[in-house]
């Protein structure tokens, strides 16, 4: 549904995105991450056509922004950082504004606005004026504008900022169920909303895409590695040797082999491997009692530092 090729955004000199490409399928919801200043604002702003690229393309269901703006934009539901609301304008009019810019039928426009104000729980707000709602309620309405024509990808940048959160859970559910049949691109700085909502994240640091990958491809080690942690209860030597005999392990290292009970094992596994099956039943065939068998996970928040954090 999107593909950025090779898409370059020149501010004079200065490169606020350098040569990134990467695709979106259909169904996907991805995380963009990146700290501030990384480059992410500038990619949604040229892939929802507000601005051209200075060199590659995007394209959008077959349509390139440079040639095929309207279509894209037409395909596309945004809700940038800064909210594009009429403080002067009630919730109702300002959803009936908007369904007239987005062309939709007008037998269709009533059940439309109905549709949004039950999604986006705006029932109680209908009639105030835009200016007068919380800031948590005037990103509902932000969210209400970006969805109200239908559209097949929707990007979304720091969705949920003024927030409750109760709201955050369940925008984050709606945002999984719009997943189910959209294309979705959410872009923030709360990491734990990606780790509860997006099966794929894309990371970009000072213009360039540092990772791509699932969540649990991100988690691995640096080498694609996975990490994991054994403990025993067992005596003698040469444990360390007969694990590394097990399948799918690459590395073992104990962590403290002078102790005669309760030994500590870290075991480095084959890239796309978890041995955790097979050293299960290698400790069963020993003899060993096992305490404790887990595969080490980083955290989102981990990965984030280290892929950002200059030197």
């Amino acid at each position: 549904m999107i593909d950025i090729s090779h898409l370059t955004k020149l501010y004079g000199d200065q490169a606020a995105v350098d040569d990134i490409s990467f695709k979106v399928e259909r169904g996907e919801i991805v995380g963009f991450l990146g700290p501030n200043g990384a480059g992410k604002t500038t990619t949604m702003k040229v892939i929802t056509c507000f601005m051209p690229p200075s060199k590659g393309d995007v394209t959008i269901g077959g349509y390139s922004v440079l040639e095929d703006s309207l279509e894209v934009r037409r395909m596309i539901g945004y809700l940038p950082e800064i909210n594009p609301l009429y403080g002067e304008m009630n919730v109702v009019d300002f959803l009936r504004y908007i369904s007239e810019l987005r062309d939709i039928p007008k037998e269709r426009r009533g059940a439309r606005i109905r549709e949004m104000v039950d999604i986006c729980g705006l029932g109680d707000e209908l009639h105030k004026d835009i200016s007068q709602l919380s800031k948590g309620y005037r990103q509902r309405v932000g969210l209400a504008q970006a969805m109200i024509h239908d559209p097949e990808i929707l990007i979304l940048d720091e969705p949920t900022i003024g927030l409750d959160p109760n709201q955050v859970v369940e925008i984050r559910s709606l945002i999984k169920e719009l997943g189910r049949a959209k294309t979705v691109i959410l872009s923030t700085h709360i990491l734990s909303e990606v780790d509860a909502t997006c099966g794929r994240a894309v990371i970009i640091h000072r213009g360039r895409i540092v990772a791509d990958g699932t969540l649990a491809e991100l988690q691995l080690d640096q080498e694609g590695k996975a990490i994991i942690n054994l403990e025993l209860l067992v005596e003698g030597n040469g444990v360390a040797d007969r694990l590394g005999q097990v399948e799918g392990v690459a590395e073992v290292r104990e962590v403290y082999p002078d102790e005669a009970k309760g030994r500590n094992f870290i075991i480095m596994a084959d890239v796309g491997s978890d041995p955790r099956e097979h050293i299960f039943k290698a400790a069963i065939d020993a003899g060993w009692t096992i305490i404790g068998l887990m595969k080490e996970v980083r955290s989102l928040e981990e990965v984030f530092h280290q892929l950002t954090m200059d030197e």
